[in-house]
Protein backbone atom coordinates (compact mmCIF):
# COMPACT_ATOMS: atom_id res chain seq x y z
CA UNK A 1 0.00 0.00 0.00
CA UNK A 2 0.79 3.50 -0.50
CA UNK A 3 1.63 5.49 2.64
CA UNK A 4 -0.31 8.66 2.75
CA UNK A 5 1.80 11.85 3.18
CA UNK A 6 1.04 13.47 6.62
CA UNK A 7 -0.84 16.23 6.43
CA UNK A 8 1.07 18.02 9.18
CA UNK A 9 4.46 17.52 7.63
CA UNK A 10 6.27 20.09 9.51
CA UNK A 11 6.16 18.16 12.81
CA UNK A 12 9.07 16.83 14.18
CA UNK A 13 8.46 13.28 13.88
CA UNK A 14 6.96 13.72 10.31
CA UNK A 15 8.38 11.70 7.41
CA UNK A 16 7.57 12.22 3.88
CA UNK A 17 9.06 8.61 2.91
CA UNK A 18 6.24 7.74 0.33
CA UNK A 19 8.27 4.37 -0.34
CA UNK A 20 6.31 1.27 -1.89
CA UNK A 21 5.88 -1.57 0.20
CA UNK A 22 6.34 -4.61 -1.73
CA UNK A 23 3.89 -6.44 -4.59
CA UNK A 24 2.41 -2.59 -4.54
CA UNK A 25 3.79 -1.65 -7.52
CA UNK A 26 0.77 -2.27 -10.22
CA UNK A 27 -1.22 -0.22 -7.53
CA UNK A 28 1.15 2.77 -7.76
CA UNK A 29 1.07 2.52 -11.72
CA UNK A 30 -2.76 2.07 -11.43
CA UNK A 31 -2.87 5.73 -9.04
CA UNK A 32 -0.65 7.52 -10.99
CA UNK A 33 -2.29 6.34 -14.62
CA UNK A 34 -5.40 7.43 -13.09
CA UNK A 35 -3.73 10.70 -11.90
CA UNK A 36 -2.68 11.68 -15.06
CA UNK A 37 -6.60 10.64 -16.84
CA UNK A 38 -7.83 12.40 -14.58
CA UNK A 39 -5.38 15.46 -14.61
CA UNK A 40 -6.21 15.84 -18.50
CA UNK A 41 -9.93 15.12 -18.16
CA UNK A 42 -10.22 18.36 -16.01
CA UNK A 43 -8.31 20.07 -18.52
CA UNK A 44 -10.58 19.05 -20.98
CA UNK A 45 -13.70 20.26 -19.26
CA UNK A 46 -11.74 23.67 -18.08
CA UNK A 47 -10.60 24.34 -21.97
CA UNK A 48 -14.70 23.61 -22.60
CA UNK A 49 -15.61 25.89 -19.90
CA UNK A 50 -13.72 28.71 -21.61
CA UNK A 51 -14.61 28.30 -25.35
CA UNK A 52 -11.99 26.03 -26.80
CA UNK A 53 -11.56 22.72 -28.03
CA UNK A 54 -9.81 20.01 -25.99
CA UNK A 55 -9.05 17.71 -29.01
CA UNK A 56 -7.60 20.25 -31.26
CA UNK A 57 -5.81 21.00 -27.71
CA UNK A 58 -4.37 18.09 -27.24
CA UNK A 59 -4.10 16.99 -31.16
CA UNK A 60 -1.53 19.79 -31.09
CA UNK A 61 0.05 18.84 -28.00
CA UNK A 62 0.94 15.49 -29.28
CA UNK A 63 2.12 17.27 -32.60
CA UNK A 64 4.47 19.58 -31.31
CA UNK A 65 6.38 17.09 -28.97
CA UNK A 66 5.59 13.94 -30.74
CA UNK A 67 5.21 14.17 -34.26
CA UNK A 68 8.21 15.00 -35.69
CA UNK A 69 12.11 14.52 -35.55
CA UNK A 70 12.25 18.32 -33.63
CA UNK A 71 9.35 17.79 -31.37
CA UNK A 72 11.08 14.47 -30.18
CA UNK A 73 14.48 16.68 -29.23
CA UNK A 74 12.32 19.09 -27.56
CA UNK A 75 11.25 16.67 -25.19
CA UNK A 76 14.40 15.12 -25.11
CA UNK A 77 15.73 18.41 -24.07
CA UNK A 78 13.35 19.34 -21.69
CA UNK A 79 12.94 15.78 -19.76
CA UNK A 80 16.59 15.49 -19.21
CA UNK A 81 16.83 17.80 -16.25
CA UNK A 82 13.27 16.48 -15.17
CA UNK A 83 14.76 13.14 -14.53
CA UNK A 84 17.55 14.60 -12.03
CA UNK A 85 15.63 16.83 -9.89
CA UNK A 86 13.00 13.96 -9.94
CA UNK A 87 15.88 11.57 -8.69
CA UNK A 88 16.85 14.32 -6.40
CA UNK A 89 13.60 14.46 -4.90
CA UNK A 90 12.84 11.12 -4.54
CA UNK A 91 16.31 9.62 -2.70
CA UNK A 92 15.30 12.36 -0.29
CA UNK A 93 12.18 11.05 0.38
CA UNK A 94 13.35 7.34 1.06
CA UNK A 95 15.28 8.88 3.94
CA UNK A 96 11.92 10.51 5.03
CA UNK A 97 13.55 14.01 3.85
CA UNK A 98 11.36 16.56 2.40
CA UNK A 99 14.13 18.60 -0.80
CA UNK A 100 11.97 21.42 -1.36
CA UNK A 101 15.70 22.50 -2.19
CA UNK A 102 16.29 20.99 -5.49
CA UNK A 103 15.43 24.53 -6.88
CA UNK A 104 18.11 26.26 -5.23
CA UNK A 105 20.59 23.07 -5.50
CA UNK A 106 20.06 23.23 -9.37
CA UNK A 107 21.42 27.18 -9.29
CA UNK A 108 24.05 26.63 -6.98
CA UNK A 109 25.10 24.12 -9.13
CA UNK A 110 24.40 25.89 -12.82
CA UNK A 111 26.88 28.87 -11.39
CA UNK A 112 29.76 26.22 -10.27
CA UNK A 113 29.70 24.89 -13.54
CA UNK A 114 29.71 28.71 -15.62
CA UNK A 115 32.49 29.35 -13.21
CA UNK A 116 34.58 26.65 -14.71
CA UNK A 117 32.95 26.49 -17.52
CA UNK A 118 34.27 30.44 -18.27
CA UNK A 119 38.08 29.42 -16.96
CA UNK A 120 40.75 27.63 -17.62
CA UNK A 121 41.08 28.38 -21.38
CA UNK A 122 44.18 25.93 -21.88
CA UNK A 123 42.34 22.95 -20.70
CA UNK A 124 41.51 20.22 -23.70
CA UNK A 125 37.58 19.57 -24.18
CA UNK A 126 36.58 16.31 -22.43
CA UNK A 127 38.83 17.66 -19.39
CA UNK A 128 37.23 20.83 -19.31
CA UNK A 129 33.43 20.37 -19.68
CA UNK A 130 34.09 17.16 -17.64
CA UNK A 131 35.97 19.43 -14.64
CA UNK A 132 32.61 22.10 -15.12
CA UNK A 133 30.41 18.76 -14.89
CA UNK A 134 32.18 17.96 -11.40
CA UNK A 135 32.26 21.52 -10.00
CA UNK A 136 28.42 21.42 -10.72
CA UNK A 137 27.79 17.80 -9.26
CA UNK A 138 29.99 19.50 -5.88
CA UNK A 139 27.70 22.85 -6.00
CA UNK A 140 25.07 21.21 -5.77
CA UNK A 141 25.84 18.65 -3.46
CA UNK A 142 27.10 21.69 -0.63
CA UNK A 143 23.86 22.96 -0.65
CA UNK A 144 22.01 19.73 -0.23
CA UNK A 145 24.76 19.27 3.04
CA UNK A 146 23.82 22.40 4.77
CA UNK A 147 19.88 21.32 5.27
CA UNK A 148 21.19 17.71 5.96
CA UNK A 149 23.62 18.59 9.03
CA UNK A 150 21.04 21.31 10.47
CA UNK A 151 18.35 18.41 10.67
CA UNK A 152 20.66 16.14 12.72
CA UNK A 153 22.62 18.65 14.95
CA UNK A 154 19.88 20.97 15.33
CA UNK A 155 16.37 19.61 14.55
CA UNK A 156 15.69 22.39 12.09
CA UNK A 157 12.93 21.18 9.64
CA UNK A 158 14.45 20.47 6.53
CA UNK A 159 11.09 22.18 4.75
CA UNK A 160 11.62 25.31 6.28
CA UNK A 161 15.83 25.17 5.63
CA UNK A 162 15.68 24.47 2.26
CA UNK A 163 13.52 26.69 1.15
CA UNK A 164 15.39 29.37 2.91
CA UNK A 165 18.54 28.47 0.54
CA UNK A 166 16.87 28.52 -2.47
CA UNK A 167 16.14 32.32 -1.36
CA UNK A 168 19.88 32.14 -0.98
CA UNK A 169 20.63 30.60 -4.01
CA UNK A 170 18.71 32.85 -5.96
CA UNK A 171 19.86 35.53 -4.77
CA UNK A 172 23.48 34.86 -4.76
CA UNK A 173 23.59 33.58 -8.39
CA UNK A 174 21.70 36.82 -9.47
CA UNK A 175 24.76 38.53 -7.56
CA UNK A 176 27.53 37.03 -9.92
CA UNK A 177 25.73 38.37 -12.74
CA UNK A 178 24.46 41.46 -11.89
CA UNK A 179 25.42 44.79 -13.71
CA UNK A 180 25.95 46.88 -10.67
CA UNK A 181 24.75 51.26 -9.88
CA UNK A 182 26.70 53.55 -11.14
CA UNK A 183 24.78 55.91 -8.47
CA UNK A 184 25.54 53.63 -5.45
CA UNK A 185 29.36 52.56 -6.80
CA UNK A 186 28.58 48.74 -6.82
CA UNK A 187 30.79 46.92 -8.38
CA UNK A 188 29.29 44.65 -11.03
CA UNK A 189 29.00 40.59 -10.12
CA UNK A 190 32.14 38.24 -10.93
CA UNK A 191 30.68 36.69 -13.85
CA UNK A 192 28.86 39.67 -15.27
CA UNK A 193 28.75 40.03 -19.11
CA UNK A 194 28.99 43.50 -20.41
CA UNK A 195 27.94 42.96 -23.56
CA UNK A 196 24.59 41.00 -22.40
CA UNK A 197 22.49 44.13 -22.80
CA UNK A 198 20.04 44.66 -20.07
CA UNK A 199 19.19 41.30 -19.24
CA UNK A 200 21.40 40.22 -17.04
CA UNK A 201 23.48 37.36 -17.58
CA UNK A 202 26.99 35.55 -17.12
CA UNK A 203 29.47 35.28 -19.87
CA UNK A 204 29.22 32.71 -22.72
CA UNK A 205 31.11 29.61 -21.52
CA UNK A 206 34.22 28.04 -23.09
CA UNK A 207 33.77 26.12 -26.17
CA UNK A 208 36.06 23.63 -24.48
CA UNK A 209 33.51 23.08 -21.81
CA UNK A 210 30.18 22.94 -23.73
CA UNK A 211 28.66 19.00 -23.81
CA UNK A 212 29.06 17.63 -27.12
CA UNK A 213 25.83 17.14 -29.31
CA UNK A 214 24.14 13.91 -29.97
CA UNK A 215 21.94 15.57 -32.85
CA UNK A 216 23.00 18.87 -33.89
CA UNK A 217 21.35 21.99 -35.12
CA UNK A 218 18.57 22.78 -35.66
CA UNK A 219 17.53 19.67 -32.63
CA UNK A 220 20.31 20.55 -30.02
CA UNK A 221 20.19 17.43 -28.40
CA UNK A 222 23.32 17.31 -25.98
CA UNK A 223 24.61 14.16 -24.44
CA UNK A 224 23.44 15.30 -21.10
CA UNK A 225 20.20 12.70 -22.12
CA UNK A 226 22.57 10.14 -21.73
CA UNK A 227 24.07 11.15 -18.13
CA UNK A 228 20.36 11.29 -16.77
CA UNK A 229 20.01 8.19 -17.62
CA UNK A 230 23.10 7.05 -16.42
CA UNK A 231 22.49 8.67 -12.90
CA UNK A 232 19.04 6.84 -13.19
CA UNK A 233 20.49 3.70 -13.00
CA UNK A 234 23.02 4.42 -10.53
CA UNK A 235 20.44 5.58 -8.21
CA UNK A 236 18.00 2.49 -8.88
CA UNK A 237 21.44 0.30 -7.94
CA UNK A 238 22.15 2.26 -5.33
CA UNK A 239 18.62 1.79 -3.47
CA UNK A 240 18.00 -1.44 -4.43
CA UNK A 241 21.38 -3.43 -4.44
CA UNK A 242 23.72 -1.69 -2.43
CA UNK A 243 23.65 -1.99 1.76
CA UNK A 244 23.86 2.01 1.45
CA UNK A 245 20.29 1.76 -0.33
CA UNK A 246 19.65 -0.53 2.39
CA UNK A 247 20.21 1.62 5.09
CA UNK A 248 18.59 5.18 3.45
CA UNK A 249 15.76 2.98 3.08
CA UNK A 250 15.55 1.59 6.60
CA UNK A 251 15.79 5.22 8.04
CA UNK A 252 13.16 6.75 5.61
CA UNK A 253 10.70 3.56 6.96
CA UNK A 254 11.66 3.85 11.09
CA UNK A 255 14.85 5.65 12.86
CA UNK A 256 14.49 4.20 15.97
CA UNK A 257 14.66 0.69 14.22
CA UNK A 258 17.43 1.88 11.88
CA UNK A 259 19.35 2.97 14.94
CA UNK A 260 18.82 -0.40 16.96
CA UNK A 261 19.93 -1.94 14.44
CA UNK A 262 23.00 -0.08 14.55
CA UNK A 263 22.64 1.88 11.39
CA UNK A 264 24.20 5.32 11.54
CA UNK A 265 21.13 7.52 11.16
CA UNK A 266 22.40 11.25 11.31
CA UNK A 267 25.57 10.16 8.91
CA UNK A 268 22.60 8.68 6.25
CA UNK A 269 20.19 11.21 6.61
CA UNK A 270 23.27 13.51 5.76
CA UNK A 271 24.82 11.42 2.95
CA UNK A 272 21.04 11.10 1.40
CA UNK A 273 20.72 15.04 1.27
CA UNK A 274 23.99 15.21 0.17
CA UNK A 275 23.43 12.82 -3.21
CA UNK A 276 19.80 14.73 -3.54
CA UNK A 277 22.23 17.80 -4.03
CA UNK A 278 24.63 16.32 -6.06
CA UNK A 279 21.71 15.25 -8.66
CA UNK A 280 20.22 18.66 -8.86
CA UNK A 281 23.16 20.26 -9.16
CA UNK A 282 24.02 17.78 -11.94
CA UNK A 283 21.06 18.99 -13.59
CA UNK A 284 21.91 22.44 -13.66
CA UNK A 285 25.32 21.94 -15.11
CA UNK A 286 24.35 19.92 -17.51
CA UNK A 287 21.51 22.09 -18.76
CA UNK A 288 23.72 24.93 -18.72
CA UNK A 289 26.89 23.37 -20.44
CA UNK A 290 24.99 21.23 -23.32
CA UNK A 291 21.91 23.88 -23.72
CA UNK A 292 22.15 27.69 -22.32
CA UNK A 293 25.70 27.90 -22.70
CA UNK A 294 25.76 31.02 -19.96
CA UNK A 295 23.84 31.49 -16.64
CA UNK A 296 20.99 33.91 -16.02
CA UNK A 297 18.55 34.28 -13.20
CA UNK A 298 15.53 33.45 -15.44
CA UNK A 299 16.89 29.93 -16.73
CA UNK A 300 16.26 28.53 -13.78
CA UNK A 301 12.64 28.20 -14.06
CA UNK A 302 10.59 25.39 -12.10
CA UNK A 303 12.60 22.49 -13.09
CA UNK A 304 13.40 21.81 -9.15
CA UNK A 305 9.73 22.09 -8.35
CA UNK A 306 8.81 20.09 -10.89
CA UNK A 307 11.19 17.59 -9.59
CA UNK A 308 8.91 16.93 -6.69
CA UNK A 309 5.61 16.43 -9.05
CA UNK A 310 8.10 13.77 -10.55
CA UNK A 311 9.05 11.55 -8.08
CA UNK A 312 5.54 11.37 -6.75
CA UNK A 313 3.65 10.61 -10.03
CA UNK A 314 6.70 7.82 -10.65
CA UNK A 315 6.08 7.16 -7.02
CA UNK A 316 10.03 7.53 -5.75
CA UNK A 317 11.19 4.38 -8.10
CA UNK A 318 13.84 5.75 -10.78
CA UNK A 319 12.26 3.92 -13.95
CA UNK A 320 9.17 5.55 -12.50
CA UNK A 321 11.04 9.33 -12.66
CA UNK A 322 12.13 8.61 -15.95
CA UNK A 323 8.58 7.78 -17.72
CA UNK A 324 7.51 10.98 -15.45
CA UNK A 325 9.87 13.28 -16.53
CA UNK A 326 8.93 12.11 -19.89
CA UNK A 327 5.47 12.64 -19.71
CA UNK A 328 6.35 16.30 -18.38
CA UNK A 329 8.72 16.91 -21.11
CA UNK A 330 5.99 16.32 -23.60
CA UNK A 331 3.71 18.49 -21.85
CA UNK A 332 6.47 21.17 -21.81
CA UNK A 333 7.84 20.59 -25.42
CA UNK A 334 3.98 20.06 -26.82
CA UNK A 335 2.54 23.86 -25.22
CA UNK A 336 3.63 25.94 -28.15
CA UNK A 337 2.11 23.88 -30.50
CA UNK A 338 -1.23 23.36 -28.37
CA UNK A 339 -1.48 27.36 -27.62
CA UNK A 340 -1.31 27.91 -31.84
CA UNK A 341 -3.73 25.14 -32.71
CA UNK A 342 -6.71 25.88 -30.10
CA UNK A 343 -5.38 29.05 -28.63
CA UNK A 344 -5.72 27.84 -25.23
CA UNK A 345 -3.20 29.30 -22.67
CA UNK A 346 -0.07 28.21 -21.71
CA UNK A 347 -1.83 27.88 -18.63
CA UNK A 348 -3.73 25.20 -18.68
CA UNK A 349 -0.31 22.91 -18.79
CA UNK A 350 0.79 23.78 -15.45
CA UNK A 351 -2.65 23.37 -14.41
CA UNK A 352 -2.71 20.11 -15.59
CA UNK A 353 0.86 19.57 -14.13
CA UNK A 354 -0.81 20.51 -10.79
CA UNK A 355 -4.02 18.43 -10.62
CA UNK A 356 -1.52 15.54 -11.47
CA UNK A 357 0.64 16.46 -8.51
CA UNK A 358 -2.60 17.05 -6.65
CA UNK A 359 -4.16 13.84 -7.36
CA UNK A 360 -0.74 11.77 -6.91
CA UNK A 361 -0.27 13.57 -3.47
CA UNK A 362 -3.68 12.40 -2.22
CA UNK A 363 -3.76 8.75 -2.21
CA UNK A 364 -6.49 8.28 0.16
CA UNK A 365 -8.51 10.26 -2.59
CA UNK A 366 -7.15 7.93 -5.95
CA UNK A 367 -8.26 4.87 -3.27
CA UNK A 368 -11.75 6.29 -2.94
CA UNK A 369 -11.89 6.42 -6.76
CA UNK A 370 -10.37 3.43 -7.50
CA UNK A 371 -12.06 1.44 -4.54
CA UNK A 372 -9.11 0.25 -2.90
CA UNK A 373 -9.67 1.39 0.81
CA UNK A 374 -9.76 -1.56 3.53
CA UNK A 375 -12.92 -0.52 4.39
CA UNK A 376 -14.91 -1.50 1.22
CA UNK A 377 -12.85 -4.82 0.97
CA UNK A 378 -14.32 -5.53 4.36
CA UNK A 379 -17.87 -4.62 3.03
CA UNK A 380 -17.41 -6.78 0.25
CA UNK A 381 -16.62 -10.10 2.16
CA UNK A 382 -19.46 -9.20 4.57
CA UNK A 383 -21.89 -8.84 1.87
CA UNK A 384 -20.54 -11.95 0.45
Amino acid sequence: MLRPIPLSFLSKESTMAINLQPGSSRQALLVSLVSLVAALLIGAVLMLAVGHSPLDAYQGLLQGSLGNVKGWAATIRKMTPFILTGLSVAVAFKVGMFNIGAAGQYLMGTISAVWIGVSFESLPPPLHWILALTAGMVGGLAWGLIPGLLKVITGAHEVITTIMLNYIAALFTGWTVYAGSTQRNAQPGPLWDPDAGAVAASREILASAQLPWLWGSPYRVHCGILLALLAALFVWWLLEKSVVGFEIKTVGQNPDAARYAGIRVRWTIVLAMCLAGLLSGLAGAIETLGLNHKFAPEFGGGVGFDGIAIALLGQTHPAGIVLASFLFGLLDAGASRMQFESGVSLDIIQIIQGLILVFVAAPALMKWVLHLTSRQSRLVRMDS
